[in-house]
């Protein structure tokens, strides 16, 4: 289980906050952040050494896309692709409008297995619906703080509620950055939620949380602050990682066309 939060149009000289903890199998080979597309626009995000996918990226114009996945057992299909294709497809464009737009008319919900994404960027937020349940779907989000777990947002969860509850009431980018972390190192399981993996940060004996990042995007043009703990951030350092929006990176690597994150 995942977690992202999100502040948006809150704070007006940092109109887009974003927290995320990832929680995966222990033993996946993961890299918690590099340079996943040189550019331009340069993107950063983890990738998954499995699939090369990734969960949340993050480029040099301010936009910033994370998803969570559909819980889905035994019915996931192995043979479909990568879902951690989509993030970085997002993060390839100069607005989360026009990445939005790319997504629905260029990707199908059908060739992946299911999730749910969050893409925003200096001026809105967007909520995609990439089960194939109903056909994909975005729909622009207020401003104000938004909490995705593993499951559509706006839907009954328990978890959001102990977030939400743990969040406050933030109204300055440090308030923003301090609560969000706090939920992030959170060990609580909700009340009432028999799900083992439903707490902020999971420690399970071969499943928990492997990373977790926190992004501030300014306004104006400067490129966003990011901070990236390689572990679990209740006992892992947040260090912050802008010396790659300069330092050399690689080539885009070819992405795995079969099912990952």
């Amino acid at each position: 289980m995942c977690l992202l939060v999100v502040a948006t149009q809150l704070v007006p000289d940092e109109p887009l906050i974003v927290g995320a903890n990832r929680d995966e199998v222990l033993e996946r080979p993961a890299t918690p952040i590099t340079v996943l597309d040189p550019g331009p626009p340069r993107v950063l995000g983890g990738r998954d050494e499995l699939s090369g996918g990734t969960w949340l990226a993050v480029n040099e114009r301010g936009v910033c896309a994370g998803l969570t996945n559909q819980p889905l057992g035994d019915a996931k299909d192995p043979f479909k692709r990568s879902r951690g294709e989509l993030p970085l497809a997002l993060a390839r464009h100069g607005t989360a409008a026009a990445a939005v737009d790319d997504l629905l008319e260029a990707y199908r919900p059908e060739d992946y297995n299911g999730s749910w994404l969050l893409v925003g960027d200096r001026s809105s937020l967007f909520f995609v619906d990439f089960t194939g349940l109903t056909g994909p779907a975005a729909v622009a989000l207020a401003p104000g703080i938004h909490v995705l777990e593993n499951q559509a947002l706006g839907e009954p969860s328990r978890k959001v509620d102990l977030v939400r509850a743990a969040l406050g009431n933030p109204t300055d980018g440090d308030g923003v950055d301090a609560a969000f972390r706090r939920v992030l190192v959170d060990h609580r399981l909700p009340e009432g939620d028999d799900r083992p993996n439903a707490a902020s940060c999971v420690h399970l004996e071969s499943f928990g949380t492997r990373s977790s990042c926190i992004v501030r995007v300014p306004a104006g043009d400067g490129a966003p602050r990011v901070w990236v703990a390689d572990g679990p951030p209740c006992s892992t350092p947040y260090e912050e990682v802008g010396a790659l929006w300069s330092r050399p990176g690689p080539a885009p690597a070819n992405q795995s066309r079969t099912s990952g994150l």
